[in-house]
């Protein structure tokens, strides 16, 4: 429901909030300008009276003196029977410049404050700054969600290049926006008189005077008394009328000054809603604070970009919804899918079960879990596939369904199977999953297999589980979920390093560069002698597509773009088809390959020691974290193989890098060598170096094997217990990663 009010919110108001949005960024600018051409001098150094005296000095006939929140001093005067309106220097009163505000200038405030439109206008700027306030909070609360809770705000971001930027620059921006769509939203309430601005709260005309002739300006009590930053408005007496006052207001309220005494008349302090009134105006035009008027246009500049990629978002997400063809009715099927999907990519793998149901005979339906029926009549089995979402959410197609699991009909003959989809990395892996495992026990529905998990979409996972569920049925079953394969780019290998034959682990690490684009942006990038690689990092992933196979194989990358080269560390599998590719290269061979960042997995940026833990072709992003550490923050690497003789993965290259100071220890265990050791055994060694590093604020990152990760996180439980902290905390500061297979 939310994300459908942020998503209609935003479609319906794209047009309006761009043109808001760009003529505030101009408005913005105004202040600026401004204040670059203002004189303003230290508060307590020039009075009004002294500033009159030199106006008067070069300009016979004032009838005003304004200054402006920028500083600007502007002159209203009278010469030979003409009005003019002059910009002038408060140190000596004399004309700088005629004030006129550029044509264009005004054009864009009345496009800003009422689309050109009066009334009708003012009333539309109104609703669209309503409307930016729902998609702030709106916004917000989804990227909360999303990253999972309010305490990962600033973690990285997962999902598509226009999701993430999306998200990226709203969580920037945010903050401004709001505050110019809530202080929008309060000049509209002030326009049509929903909220007053206290400006009917004047001071009194005078009815008593001192009379005499007019005094010196420069002699004016009342006028010493005021400091030149106060002004807000001096007008000048009738110079015909002896009875006459001058009317001066501040940024203190407004009084009426007798020009004969100089004292003053009459005096009314501005009331709590005129400063409120002016803080708000000041906190939406940036008048009087430059500063904050530039951000708020950096801002604003930011809506067009959200508008374009939050457009493309809904259009990604509108495409990619489900299209389940032959789907039996909900009462008449014999078999139940229900999937939970946050962007629909969960509706991928129910389509493949869906018809791999169907072609073994079975009547099936498939719906959204939010569509749990009270009872089916029919059905025989229920399928739930899931993903969780933010931290350990129910994703947006299924937030309603345990409300309605407690309400419905139990079948005793109805049995039920739960398949999760999530992200090791997150803390709260697949737990809506196994929540919805175990509200479905509790009501007394009959599990038939036991809740299994996919992580990051695994094809493999996947076709294993329909394996398992084929023989739970009796039927035949084959799954192969096949993605949509993105755009991929052709790379060259120039150089591969082998090891591990001699203990029967061969590895390689293969570098590749870009072949050259032939299109017309290929030849530009040429031109300019520009990178051709895509944009990655080291850690980031690269998607390969083996002859033969529609699924990509990934590998974490050991280098990124700005070092020329695509490098990956790869072992040979004997059943492994992309292994077996790779490895039957030869320099001058050719790959695709499509770029899958992995921003979850990079050392976290400031000085805090960073713990390196892999084993095997593990060390091929620590190895690339390790090269990029140019200002030789502390790194300590743990790193396990069979035989220093023969599978020393980056052995010259560390040693370097313990040379120059990017690598502060290494710490090397080989499992098939007299007194072999492993990985997990090191770090036991070093178990009191281990807690002084993380209560320092270490992170620790682990590439490798699931087994060896879940080693490690036991040991690392161990060694923590003293300083009350394990592994589990450290997920949740962001100071655990890893990266495993």
């Amino acid at each position: 429901m939310l994300r459908q009010l942020h998503s209609l919110s935003g479609l319906i108001a794209t047009l309006l909030l761009v043109v808001l949005a760009l003529s505030g960024t101009v408005l913005s600018l105004d202040p600026a300008l401004e204040r670059l051409d203002a004189t303003v001098p230290a508060d307590g150094r020039i009075s009004v009276a002294t500033l009159a005296g030199r106006v008067a000095q070069h300009y016979a006939t004032v009838e005003q003196i304004e200054r402006k929140s920028s500083g600007s001093i502007i002159v209203y005067y009278t010469q030979n029977g003409q009005p003019g309106v002059d910009r002038v220097d408060p140190l000596s009163g004399r004309g700088i410049a005629p004030y006129a505000p550029s044509t264009f200038s005004r054009w864009v405030k009345d496009l800003h404050r009422s689309l050109l439109a009066d009334t009708p206008g003012r009333a539309v700027v109104g609703i669209t700054a309503l409307t930016m306030l729902v998609l702030c909070i709106s916004g917000a609360v989804l990227l909360a969600r999303r990253v999972g809770g309010w305490r990962h705000i600033g973690r990285p971001l997962h999902g598509g290049l226009t999701q993430r930027w999306h998200a990226q620059v709203g969580r920037i921006a945010v903050l401004g926006l709001l505050l110019s769509a809530l202080t929008g939203i309060y000049m509209s309430a002030v326009t049509f008189g929903f909220i007053s601005d206290g400006m009917q709260s004047e001071a009194d005309f005078p009815q008593e005077k001192a009379g005499g002739p007019a005094a010196p300006i420069t002699a004016l009590p009342a006028l010493l008394a005021t400091d030149l930053n106060d002004l807000r408005e001096l007008v000048y007496p009738n110079p015909n009328d002896p009875s006459d006052v001058y009317s001066l207001q501040t940024a203190q309220g407004e009084a009426y000054v007798d020009q004969a005494s100089g004292a003053l008349l009459s005096y009314r302090a501005h009331d709590n809603v005129r400063r409120t009134y002016e803080l708000i105006y000041q906190l939406h035009t940036g008048e009087g604070l430059w500063w904050l008027g530039l951000l708020l246009g950096l801002c604003a500049l930011s809506v067009p970009l959200m508008s374009a990629t939050g457009a493309l978002t809904w259009w990604q997400r509108r495409q990619s919804k489900p299209r389940i063809a032959h789907n039996s009715g909900a009462q008449s099927a014999d078999t139940i899918v229900l999937v939970g999907s946050e962007n629909n990519s969960t509706w991928g793998f129910a389509n493949v079960l869906h018809e791999a149901l169907r072609q073994a005979g079975l009547r099936v339906h498939t719906a959204p879990m939010n569509q749990l029926a009270s009872e089916y009549r029919s059905a025989e089995r229920l399928f739930i596939l899931t993903s969780t979402y933010g931290d350990g959410d129910a994703p947006s197609s299924a937030n309603q369904f345990l409300t309605r699991l407690a309400k419905a009909k139990v079948n005793p003959k109805l049995g039920f199977v739960v398949l999760g989809f999530g992200d090791r990395q997150f803390p709260q892996f697949c737990k809506f999953a196994k929540d919805t495992e175990a509200a479905l026990v509790a009501r007394g529905w009959r599990p038939l297999l036991a809740l299994e998990t996919i992580d990051r979409q695994s094809t493999q996972a996947f076709a294993r589980w329909g394996n398992k569920l084929g023989r739970l049925i009796g039927r035949e079953l084959t799954l192969l979920h096949t993605p949509k394969r993105p755009r991929t780019d052709s790379f060259q290998l120039v150089e591969r390093i082998d090891y591990g034959e001699q203990v029967d682990a061969p590895t390689s690490i293969l570098r590749f560069t870009a072949v050259a684009r032939s299109d017309t942006m290929g030849r530009l990038i040429g031109l300019f002698g520009g990178n051709r690689l895509p944009y990655f990092e080291a850690g980031d992933l690269v998607g390969i597509v083996p002859p033969g196979s529609p699924i990509p194989r990934f590998y974490s990358l050991a280098t990124g773009s700005s070092d020329g080269v695509l490098e990956i560390c790869v072992r040979r599998h004997p059943e492994g088809l992309c292994s077996r590719f790779l490895h039957g290269l030869k320099v001058g061979d050719r790959i695709d390959g499509f770029i899958q960042l992995h921003p979850d997995f990079r050392p976290a940026s400031g000085k805090a020691p960073v713990i390196l833990i892999g084993a095997g072709t593990g060390i091929g992003p620590l190895a690339g974290f390790i090269r990029h550490n140019e200002g030789k923050h502390p790194m300590y690497l743990y790193w396990g193989g069979r035989d220093p003789a023969s599978d020393f993965l980056y052995e010259p290259e560390l040693n370097q890098y313990l040379a120059d100071g990017r690598l502060t220890q290494l710490h090397a265990a080989f499992s098939r060598v007299q007194d072999g050791a492993y990985v997990q055994e090191r770090i036991v060694d070093d178990a009191t170096q281990m807690r002084q590093l993380i209560e320092s604020g270490a992170q620790v990152l682990v590439c490798g094997s699931r087994a060896m990760a879940n080693s490690i996180i036991k040991v690392l439980d161990e060694i923590l217990a003293p300083l009350n902290l394990d592994v589990s905390t450290l997920k949740m500061q962001g100071r655990f990663r890893e990266d495993v297979f």
